[in-house]
């Protein structure tokens, strides 16, 4: 692809730039408060460049959703039949925890859509997501079956997972404030990892072992 003129970047490059600055102004502003101007402020580039991109603003904001449900459909990738329970769902947590620490204003945008009903991803929802959901549901089934993990209700499990992962980007204010310092640190989110992974895998029924908590440090 070549590149947009003026900015050195690829097509994709300068989409993935405009989508990062958008997710800070959405989190900041909300959807109503967010202006063409200020994204294009925040990005460094003429409003133009983002009307050519992503057409309107409602546009833009649903390539900000789609982006990070597109990434955090890509995490559950690991939960496969073949896979070890504990390390598929490690790595699971992993990943979810790691976009917590890297895109907490994507994750704040998402959760203020949700609290306003899902007007933009309701189809989205509905059909991607739940697919998504029931295969990934199937293979925890199936190590039931197997006796891998104990009995438990696939989809809530992955409520419960995201409850707990995301709430370290959208709560991070409080969780900063409660642990008396500015901002949550890459050790944070380590030790908020580590707890996750130790509750979920003993809850299931499996022991973790030292060097799933280990990689879990090094990759949160």
């Amino acid at each position: 692809m070549g590149e947009t003129p003026g900015t050195g970047r690829t097509r994709e490059t300068q989409q993935a730039h405009i989508i990062a600055c958008a997710e800070r102004v959405f989190a900041d502003h909300g959807f109503a408060g967010a202006t063409m101007n200020r994204i294009a402020e925040a990005a460094g580039l003429p409003k133009a460049n983002l009307h050519y991109y992503f057409g309107t603003k409602q546009r833009l904001y649903r390539a900000v959703l789609e982006n990070i449900l597109t990434l955090w459909l890509d995490d559950m990738d690991p939960i496969v039949p073949e896979n070890d329970p504990a390390a598929a769902l490690s790595a699971y947590i992993a990943a979810k925890m790691a976009h917590s620490r890297k895109r907490p204003h994507a994750s704040k945008v998402f959760a203020a859509e949700i609290l306003h009903g899902a007007p933009e991803l309701r189809a989205y929802l509905g059909l991607d997501l739940r697919r998504k959901v029931a295969e990934k549901s199937a293979v925890i089934e199936g190590w039931i079956a197997r006796r891998l993990i104990a009995p438990i209700d696939p989809r809530h499990l992955f409520f419960t997972l995201w409850a707990m992962t995301q709430t370290y980007a959208d709560f991070d204010t409080q969780m900063a404030a409660v642990l008396g310092i500015d901002k949550l640190d890459t050790g944070d989110y380590a030790t908020g990892a580590a707890t996750i992974t130790r509750l979920v895998l003993s809850g299931l029924g499996i022991a973790p072992a030292d060097e799933t908590m280990q990689q879990q440090r090094r990759t949160a």
